[in-house]
């Protein structure tokens, strides 16, 4: 397993919840702490990793365990594998606002996509966990009809788009 909370702001929360798990698991446990005051007890860490060790993580763990930032998210989905997310919440002081929470929530939908929005959630996520083979994997393209849709927008000149937008057309 691997657990990132990424480069930007600590999570000791999800740190300290993935280790008392750790304390009486049988699973090998890697994580990227970032500047968390937790020391973990229980799993292999490094406060940084550099982003080529993170995607080697990202994409041949059994499962990834991570905040709700949307470069883990997007590697992990594009690998089909399972991830599990807590996202940080502003009102503990984890980040500034809760667009972590409002990320997951708009993104649970995603094949292998799992919320925790609390440890317990999280314990009962990891406690069934079983790997699994892959899902249906998230394309690391823009689909064919968005980028024509995008070209198409993009051919039309801008007063023509701007009359379309008012309904009249010249």
């Amino acid at each position: 397993m691997f657990v990132t909370v990424g480069t930007q702001l600590p999570f000791d929360r999800l740190i300290a919840a993935v280790d008392r798990w750790a304390a009486t698991a049988d699973a090998d446990v890697f994580a990227q702490t970032g500047s968390a005051s937790y020391v973990p007890e229980h799993m292999a860490w490094k406060r940084i990793i550099t982003g080529t060790e993170a995607n080697d993580w990202i994409r041949t763990a059994d499962l990834v365990v991570a905040h709700a930032g949307m470069g883990t998210i997007l590697t992990r989905c594009e690998t089909g594998l399972p991830i599990i997310v807590m996202p940080r919440r502003a009102e503990l002081g984890e980040h500034r606002n809760e667009h972590q929470s409002a990320t997951a929530k708009r993104l649970a939908h995603l094949p292998g996509l799992t919320v925790a929005e609390n440890e317990v959630e999280l314990f009962n996520q990891l406690r069934g966990f079983t790997p699994l083979a892959t899902t249906r994997r998230m394309e690391a393209v823009a689909s064919p009809m968005l980028l024509a849709a995008i070209s198409e927008f993009i051919a039309v000149p801008r007063h023509a788009a701007a009359n379309m937008n008012k309904g009249t057309t010249q």
